[in-house]
């Protein structure tokens, strides 16, 4: 039997499980898997993170599993069962699509691949870092995906690991705390407010990684020089009536007003890896619209400092 037609069979069996997982998903009962888990015994543990990482592999919802694993083991031990399925099953999927279905993979992940490639490409681990504590990607395909690139696989796994710990026990406490409402626990105004810091420092986490992603700050003068070695893309995200105000704009700027920046970020695609600079009146505006951009992917992004004022003030050429 050839290698070949082995991988064949073995990747139509991992698909015949995706699908049904699909179609069957909303059909599993919580309650009762949790009775299931509990009559394991010793083996709780071992049947659970098994379970877990089937349901990486096969697409199943896994934060359903976190909050059920908070619940079944408390925090600590929760937050190590969830990580270590979700990671065997996430370097499952990743091995899967490098050595079995990188077609398949790159069919399904079209619209945001050539993002993702270019970004391992450009970044490597530090992407796989951003990526998990930024969901730009869904987490199941997103393993996949990541195996057609050319990171390292212990580059991809440690990476993982380390950077879905934060979710991971925010989520696994949240689900420590419903167990704890529903049977009268102690402390609990006080568990209930640690679970809220958690959250709070896990939706802090993406504005931070979009600061220290961020490039530095251009003066105008090399801003301008930028522009004559044709090597950035200068957006202005003043208001169309601004652009053409009394300050004007600078010739090769474009207009996508602050306002109108999320529902225009497809324009700038093509710019996920190169480098943006933003600019507005002064500088306030474009701050803003920089941690947009960070958040949403794009790698090399670039305020100038005070703006249009500083451009003016430096007597440089203007449009109106």
């Amino acid at each position: 039997m050839s290698t070949t037609f082995k991988r064949s069979i073995l990747l139509s069996f991992i698909l015949a499980g995706i699908i049904a997982g699909f179609f069957f998903k909303d059909q599993l009962n919580p309650e009762g898997f949790q009775l299931w888990i509990e009559g394991a015994g010793n083996a709780a543990p071992l049947l659970f993170i098994s379970v877990y990482i089937i349901s990486t592999v096969l697409f199943l919802p896994g934060s359903l599993l976190t909050l059920l694993g908070g619940a079944l083991f408390g925090p600590l031990w929760g937050t190590l069962y969830n990580l270590l399925g979700a990671t065997i099953g996430a370097m499952i999927a990743f091995l899967i699509s490098r050595y079995l279905a990188s077609n398949w993979v790159e069919k399904k992940s079209a619209g945001k691949l050539q993002q993702l490639i270019k970004g391992v490409e450009s970044e490597g681990w530090r992407f796989v870092a951003f990526v998990r504590l930024v969901p730009l990607f869904p987490f199941n395909l997103l393993n996949y995906a990541l195996g057609i690139t050319r990171i390292k696989f212990i580059h991809y796994l440690i990476a993982t690991y380390v950077f879905m710990l934060p979710g991971a026990i925010a989520y696994t406490y949240f689900g420590y705390i419903g167990k704890e409402a529903a049977t009268g626990g102690d402390g609990l105004i006080q568990k209930s407010l640690l679970a809220l810091a958690l959250f709070a420092v896990v939706s802090f986490l993406p504005r931070l990684i979009a600061v220290l992603r961020r490039g530095p700050m251009l003066d105008v003068t090399t801003l301008k020089q930028k522009i004559l070695e044709d090597n950035i893309l200068l957006v202005d995200v003043r208001s169309a009536a601004d652009f053409v105000g009394e300050q004007g704009h600078i010739e090769e700027a474009i207009n996508i007003p602050f306002a109108e920046l999320p529902s225009r970020l497809n324009e700038l695609s093509e710019y996920l890896e190169k480098p943006v600079a933003l600019i507005c009146r002064t500088d306030r505006l474009s701050t803003k619209a920089a941690q947009l951009l960070t958040q949403k992917g794009f790698a090399d992004v670039h305020i100038v400092k005070q703006g249009m004022t500083a451009w003016i003030k430096q007597g440089f050429k203007i449009v109106q």
